[in-house]
């Protein structure tokens, strides 16, 4: 499956969530009234006290799925510090820390996507990490301490690449959602357990001995909850595991590091459980490993050796048990693993010219919508490498990322660029549009169109932890920029606009997690619109320009006829067609990713800045894309 196929198919299986959720409420109402009318049904009035109990159930279930849903609002950092995770800093000097960065960095380059937060659960010494939030804008990545001291970094980027995986794919979402709606069913058994633990305490009286019988029920029902939902986590679990498994392989294109990592957790006496079995048990659903110890009906994950076996078919349960005597006696280290074995980033690959050209088709496009592979993760390598120190230490620095990432807004003609500092000065003062315009003239100006979106993926986490009211005003100051007179190129519309989306997400997760379902036909106005824009944006010739939308048009409605109509507004034209958009259900949208592919390369050939414009398009439509999308043209 491609990436829009993983997500209709993520999208089916949160509907069939909702549909066990619902069957599991109803298990649990009719298992409170039949133990209801079993005790009190004898005493007459046994439909109102049925009513009554079955409408509390319901009650108690909906407060607290609600109450668990609006805990985890925030995304997925609440979940990472209830597990006790400790924020790794972008400065970070120590190796394992300064490893696990180099290594997310570079597969969030490599993917597409902003780089995520990132956490270690320092008190873990099992092998184990997670990812978690809504959207990919939001995102944290955790790691166990035992992770970074036992895996080495071919075994680390695999563990990492199976939890983006999970961020790309839309599981992570259903994931969180996964612990709101379940909280529900188990709070009569919380509420029951906390009854009987306080009842001892009060007077012998009948009302007491009728709030124990109750609480009693409540307990034993709990059960059923508990039950269905451990059923339904390990359902969900175990198929996108695998397929998680699968993705990692693809995107490191070897099988070695991730097989590596899973040889460890079954060789090693930690192995993959986490210490707080409670917390663990919430989010076993999303561990890499099994984090609880669960099999069977229960198990949120495939059996460790069939895991192994799908990497290595020739593996044996003898080989394992040959690694734990060994690892018994001198267990592994990582870091000794890296300098043994001479695993150092790549580095090799090149950056090709700015002005150089590759070829393109849509199909192929669509493939690589968030399927980085290894020739991605050499060139991201490469990408880091090329970007100047002094870039790299500005978007580690809170006071400086903001300035850094409108330098990039900035407008070459000197006219324009007044404006802009102008605009910035107003509104957040005369010392950040120096710094801006200082940033721009010393380094942006000159940048490689390559390095432009992964810089301000590298400056994002630290972007995000600025306060809201001042990433409001930057929102607002953004806006200005990009809008200073009207005659703003596509591509720094297009990353204004990027910059818009993920800084909304990461304020606001749970309200921008949703799978669209709009379909091409109600939006024929907005891709035409789209389209016009590109085309006309590319191309100085009215007749080029005709051609590139007509190939565009034909890839996603080939059916309608919709003319070129050039937009009066340019690229402001675009203000009404992102929330549309957006809005399309995968399979569509896949549609739409060939229609531009086509426009922005109707020739078959795509230059370095066009295939910039296409993946920033792509990344404000959620569809993230890999740095290059082709090795160059000869």
């Amino acid at each position: 499956m491609n990436f829009f196929e993983r997500q209709a198919a993520a999208r089916r299986t949160s509907t069939r969530l909702l549909l066990l959720f619902a069957l599991a409420v109803l298990g649990i109402v009719l298992a409170v009234d039949a133990g209801v009318y079993l005790v009190f049904g004898a005493a007459g009035r046994a439909g109102a006290l049925l009513t009554f109990t079955t409408l509390a159930t319901l009650a108690i279930i909906g407060i607290g799925s609600l109450y668990r849903v609006a805990s985890l609002r925030g995304g997925g950092e609440p979940v990472a510090l209830q597990l006790g995770g400790v924020p790794v800093p972008e400065d970070a000097t120590d190796a394992d820390l300064r490893r696990l960065r180099n290594v997310v960095e570079e597969i969030a380059i490599a993917s597409g996507v902003p780089v995520p937060k990132l956490y270690v659960l320092e008190h873990e010494a099992a092998i184990n990490a997670f990812a978690a939030g809504y959207t990919p804008s939001d995102a944290v990545v955790a790691v166990t301490r035992g992770a970074l001291d036992r895996l080495n970094r071919d075994e680390l980027q695999g563990v990492i690449a199976h939890e983006f995986s999970h961020i790309l794919n839309g599981d992570m979402r259903l994931n969180i959602r996964l612990i709101g709606v379940l909280f529900g069913i188990l709070m009569l058994g919380v509420i029951g357990r906390k009854v009987l633990q306080l009842g001892g305490r009060g007077r012998n009286s009948r009302g007491a001995a009728v709030i124990l019988v109750a609480a009693l029920i409540a307990l034993l029902v709990g059960y059923v909850g508990l039950f269905f939902g451990r059923v339904i986590k390990a359902g969900v679990s175990r198929t996108r595991e695998s397929l998680a498994d699968a993705s990692a392989v693809q995107f490191t294109r070897q099988t070695r590091g991730l097989a590596g990592a899973l040889k460890k957790i079954g060789g090693l006496d930690a192995g993959s459980r986490l210490n707080d079995r409670g917390d663990a048990e919430e989010v076993s659903h999303m561990l890499f490993g099994d984090g609880v110890g669960f099999s069977g009906l229960f198990a949120t994950h495939p059996p460790l050796l069939a895991r192994i076996q799908a990497l290595e078919p020739t593996f044996r349960a003898e080989q394992l048990h040959d690694l734990q005597r060994r690892w018994l006696a001198a267990p592994p280290d990582g870091l000794a693993e890296d300098v043994q074995l001479g695993l150092v980033p790549a580095g090799d690959a090149t950056l090709p010219a700015a002005a150089g050209e590759f070829a393109l088709t849509p199909p192929m496009v669509v493939a690589q919508v968030a399927a980085p592979a290894a020739d991605d993760y050499r060139r991201a390598d490469a990408i880091v490498a090329r970007i100047p120190d002094e870039l790299r230490i500005l978007a580690a620095r809170r006071d400086a990322v903001m300035p850094l990432l409108l330098g990039l807004l900035l407008a070459e003609e000197p006219a324009l660029a007044r404006i802009q500092y102008t605009e910035i000065a107003a509104r957040l003062g005369a010392a950040v549009a120096d710094a801006a315009r200082q940033a721009h003239a010393r380094s942006l100006a000159g940048l490689h169109p390559l390095l432009r979106l992964p810089l301000a993926a590298l400056a994002f986490p630290v972007l995000r932890r600025r306060p809201r009211p001042e990433l409001d005003t930057f929102l607002d100051t953004v806006h200005a920029v990009v809008n200073a007179d009207g005659r703003v190129s596509l591509f720094e519309y297009c990353l204004g606009r990027l910059l818009q989306v993920q800084v909304r997400e990461a304020l606001d997760p749970a309200r921008y997690a949703r799978f669209g379902r709009r379909k091409l036909a109600g939006v024929r106005s907005e891709v035409s619109t789209l389209l016009c824009v590109v085309a006309q944006a590319g191309h100085a010739d009215p007749a080029e320009a005709q051609r590139a939308y007509l190939a565009g048009i034909q890839r996603v409605l080939p059916r309608d006829h919709l003319p070129y109509l050039p937009r009066a507004g340019g690229v402001l034209a675009l203000d009404a067609v992102w929330a549309p958009l957006d809005a399309l259900d995968p399979l569509a949208r896949q549609a739409l990713v060939e229609g531009l592919s086509a426009t922005i390369g109707h020739d078959g050939r795509i230059g370095v800045a066009e295939s910039e414009l296409l993946r920033t398009i792509c990344g404000v439509l959620h569809c993230p894309l890999p740095p290059m999308l082709e090795r160059a043209v000869p």
